[in-house]
């Protein structure tokens, strides 16, 4: 038996769409964005010297791994100066320029960082409240 051409293409997009819409169930969740804007940046924490945690957007987190040990982020009252260059987007560790400093006016150690991870929902619930920006 032949069928109308019609019914059979409506046949044939189907037996296409079932297998894309199980593979889509399969999927792993959406990774988190790899880019944010500076605007967005709003706190940080250390849980040690060679890796920061950073909040962006409420519930957005990312770790900075550092190139070499930074032992002024764990100094009582240590704070960031950030300076960004070109773009207004950080993307990677390469649009990083930090210093950590300890009283206000007061000179800043360089902080390099190696690379930067954006953490997924899950990552970010298994830090530490004390290291969670």
């Amino acid at each position: 038996m032949k069928l109308p051409i019609a019914i059979s293409a409506s046949l044939f997009g189907l037996m296409l769409a079932v297998p894309l819409a199980a593979a889509r169930a399969d999927e792993a969740p959406a990774k988190p964005s790899a880019c944010f804007f500076v605007s967005q940046f709003e706190n940080w924490k250390a849980p040690d010297a060679k890796t920061i945690n950073v909040r962006v957007n409420l519930h957005q987190y990312y770790r900075l791994d550092l190139s070499a040990s930074c032992p002024a982020l764990l100094w009582p009252g240590a704070y960031l100066v950030t300076t960004w260059h070109g773009s207004t987007s950080v993307c990677s560790g390469l649009d990083w320029d930090i210093k950590v400093a300890q009283s206000p006016g007061g000179i800043g150690s360089a902080c390099i960082v190696k690379s930067m991870t954006p953490l997924t929902a899950e990552e970010a619930a298994a830090i530490p409240k004390k290291f969670k920006p």
